[in-house]
């Protein structure tokens, strides 16, 4: 009788990052069966970096959309894979419709939008035992309710070294000169995303010590990519230029790495690269870097976390009050 697993997976590339966690626990406890992750396309090349993971099989759906239909077909077209269990990791009704619609017999996650029927092996989630993301991830792997935080196996995201040459030569990176990786987006909302000026201040730190920058990110913060570069000597601004995978390659061939709290922030980590994380919004007690390399920055003024998009009071100081020089003095503590 098969074991395998149907993993849906989360929305957004940190949480997807570290599901790893919970790949990993269920390999330990289940070696013989095969783990596949229903997940959005855009996820498929990090899933792809996960040995853990069998298959990645793509939900052809943006975020938010429900699109009943589309989930019934994929559901329907899972049943001759007989898995055994679904674990259903976002908490929307619409998640849980394709196990359901794939008639997997066991079909696991947390009592959230009436998914009474859909899931039959619902969870209870107390947040005072499971305050992080990832150990709510992880406690779907057990049998029944847990009474303590599990451990937390650290993601670890395969690089590809070939790759790593490559795309030095595609974009002019010297091999020799130590790089630090520059995240400056976030797509939640500006109220995590350090201001882009105090970027530019630590690139002109780093370049006159001696390092070349790379900053990262996706098409829609190539303007903010623009404005740290400032079109200078060392500072290569790669944003909306790479995939996925390339910056999976590129974080792990730098010698360190500063980001917010973003999915790029978990890339970071899971490859292993020394990581400062600079938090304004959000609490690194509940999405912490998964990494003993990483230093986290943050303030924990009386506002925070407010977990808003955008400022509410206008002044941005959980992030404007951390400068440049402390984020330099952090990238230059030893590992």
């Amino acid at each position: 009788m098969s074991q395998d697993i149907l993993v849906v997976g989360p929305s957004w590339v940190g949480d997807m990052v570290m599901a790893q966690a919970l790949f990993m626990r269920l390999r330990a406890l289940h070696p013989q069966a095969a783990i596949d992750v229903l997940a959005p396309g855009w996820s498929l090349p990090i899933l792809a970096r996960m040995p853990e993971v069998r298959a990645g099989i793509e939900l052809p759906l943006g975020h938010g959309d429900f699109g009943f239909g589309e989930r019934r077909r994929i559901g329907h077209s899972l049943r001759g894979k007989k898995y055994a269990q679904a674990i259903v990791l976002p908490g929307s009704w619409k998640s849980a419709l394709t196990p359901y619609f794939a008639r997997i017999p066991r079909r696991t996650g947390y009592r959230r939008e009436f998914r009474y029927g859909l899931l039959n092996d619902l969870r209870t989630l107390d947040k005072t035992i499971l305050p992080t993301t990832v150990q709510q991830f992880l406690a779907l792997a057990e049998e029944g309710a847990v009474t303590q935080a599990p451990s937390i196996p650290q993601p670890r995201l395969r690089a590809e070294p070939q790759r790593i040459e490559a795309l030095r030569q595609q974009f002019g990176l010297d091999p020799h000169k130590p790089a630090v990786a520059l995240m400056p987006g976030a797509e939640y909302g500006p109220a995590k995303r350090w201001p882009p000026e105090y970027f530019a201040e630590l690139s002109g730190r780093l370049v006159a010590a001696g390092h070349q920058v790379w900053v990262l990110g996706s098409a829609k913060e190539k303007e903010l990519g623009a404005a740290i570069a400032q079109g200078r000597a060392d500072i290569h601004d790669l944003s909306g230029r790479t995939q996925l995978a390339d910056v999976v390659d590129l974080l792990a061939a730098a010698g360190a790495a500063v980001s917010n709290d973003s999915g790029l922030m978990h890339v970071a980590a899971a490859v292993g690269t020394r990581l400062v994380a600079i938090y304004g919004s959000s609490s690194p007690k509940m999405t912490p870097p998964l990494s003993k390399a990483a230093q986290v920055l943050y303030l924990d003024l009386d506002c925070s976390p407010c977990f808003q998009r955008i400022c509410p009071l206008g002044h941005l100081n959980c992030l404007r009050q951390i400068t440049p020089a402390q984020v330099f003095a952090a990238l230059l503590k030893p590992a």
